[in-house]
């Protein structure tokens, strides 16, 4: 059976509808960066989420090709995740959409390497005959953060935001945002498939112990 993120590392994406706060560690990601709404359908974000996904599913099929990558297991591509900000602000407007600065990423697994991702780079660029420039190799170490399962739409997850708040306050914690340690979101739905009002997402802030 392949290897599956969600259900391996439970406590990084299946958290419960209630704030608790984990230590992440180093992850490696596919990124791509970019700016602008979401859900503009000409817009720099659903280019990007394609941009993704070519390269997940190159460096997931390279078992059967020429490049065999040391150390691979067959798994299931993790889900969509970004990081999300705007400038001159702590967190994010969900009111001013066409301000979103983001990094959309997906989890790479620990046996790929810069350079079996460089190869994945190329041999996209090459079957697809589309430019993957944009892409890079990211790895970030989020630290301790507070995080909560949301469920229902997008826009309501500023009432979820203020749960983690005032959770944190009672623990003796302050939010650590920063150009640094971002708002991040873990999409568990696919929105094209799922009502609104179901979606599962995954909200992780940064966080710090409070100056004592």
């Amino acid at each position: 059976m392949a290897f599956d993120f969600k259900k391996e590392y439970k406590e990084f994406y299946m958290p419960k509808d209630k704030p608790e706060i984990i230590s992440v560690p180093k992850m490696n990601y596919i990124a791509v960066r970019g700016k602008g709404d979401p859900n503009d359908e000409n817009g720099e974000y659903k280019a990007a989420i394609g941009l993704l996904y070519g390269i997940a599913f190159t460096i997931k099929m390279s078992k059967k090709g020429d490049h065999q990558i040391d150390g691979y297991f067959d798994y299931v591509v993790p889900p969509l995740e970004g990081f999300w900000w705007m400038e001159g602000k702590v967190g994010v407007d969900y009111a001013h959409k066409e301000r979103f600065h983001w990094i959309s990423v997906i989890r790479l697994p620990d046996f790929v390497s810069e350079y079996d991702f460089r190869w994945a780079v190329d041999e996209a660029a090459k079957k697809k005959k589309q430019d993957f420039s944009k892409v890079e190799f990211l790895t970030v170490e989020e630290g301790v953060c507070v995080q909560c399962m949301h469920i229902g739409p997008y826009d309501d997850e500023p009432a979820t935001v203020e749960i983690m708040h005032d959770y944190i306050e009672k623990q003796g914690y302050v939010l650590d945002i920063s150009d640094k340690r971002l708002h991040h979101e873990i999409y568990l739905s696919d929105a094209r498939k799922v009502a609104s009002e179901k979606l599962k997402t995954v909200i992780r802030h940064p966080i710090r112990k409070k100056d004592t």
